[in-house]
């Protein structure tokens, strides 16, 4: 579904990833860590088409990676996505409108009756039914999270992109939320693409696992040298030594 062949992105002299090659069958969760900075969420950029590559090739069922966003591939961030003015509904329901009227975001009639039961139905699944009158500041920080994944899944996209969806999330929270993914995920036969700082979070979730680092580091050209992806491990067949060892490069002990 997803290959890179040779693929590199830098802004001028500043290199963020280099040659990454890689190949991702259709149904599979990856998940993604590395220390800050070493191009989880530019990779995203470029799975989502707001960003290009500078060398390379990255493409989707054969051809090239739209350069654009597509209703084929939803996106959910850290920070919650969604419009402060807007119910739980009709934030939902917006996603739907916006695809019948990229300038307007107005839908009327029957289709705005149809999009609104498929809204219901979607917030349902992430248990925000009793929520649709609701505005985004009078939900918990995990409500939020769940709406904005509502918005996402709305439009029905075969691929899901998260950016450290549940960075801001208490434990309790963040597991209920782990959940909820795992469930969609299934229920939607989404191809998912999640970045995490929480190593743990990655092996439980993820069907694969992807360790971005940088191999090769001038001390006095910092930003020579790009990241690649250092370890692609299968969840489930990882060792002791193996885990410690990839655990200590993204949280290494001061000196």
């Amino acid at each position: 579904m997803i290959e890179a062949q040779n693929l590199w992105k830098h802004y001028g002299d500043h290199v963020v990833l280099e040659r990454i090659n890689l190949k991702v069958r259709e149904g599979e969760f990856i998940t993604m860590v590395g220390t800050s900075g070493c191009g989880k969420s530019t990779f995203l950029k470029l799975l989502l088409g707001t960003e290009g590559a500078t060398r390379g090739t990255l493409t989707l069922d054969g051809n090239p990676v739209p350069d654009e966003p597509g209703l084929d591939r939803g996106i959910v961030f850290q920070q919650y996505s969604v419009f402060p003015h807007l119910t739980v509904l009709e934030n939902v329901t917006i996603a739907r409108a916006f695809e019948h009227s990229p300038l307007l975001g107005r839908l009327f009639g029957s289709a705005k009756r149809q999009a609104e039961d498929e809204a219901r139905e979607m917030l349902a699944s992430v248990g925000l039914a009793s929520a649709e009158k609701r505005y985004p500041h009078e939900l918990s920080g995990g409500m939020r999270q769940r709406l904005a994944i509502a918005q996402a899944l709305i439009r029905k996209p075969r691929i899901l992109l998260l950016d450290e969806p549940f960075g801001a999330l208490d434990p309790g929270i963040r597991a209920d939320m782990q959940e909820l993914v795992l469930s969609l995920w299934r229920k939607h036969k989404l191809t998912v693409f999640m970045v995490t700082h929480d190593i743990k979070e990655g092996f439980y979730l993820g069907t694969r696992l992807w360790v971005f680092d940088k191999t090769r580091y001038d001390p006095q050209a910092p930003h020579a040298y790009g990241a690649t992806i250092t370890y692609d491990l299968p969840v489930g067949h990882m060792d002791r030594a193996l885990y410690e060892e990839i655990d200590d490069r993204l949280h290494p002990v001061p000196a």
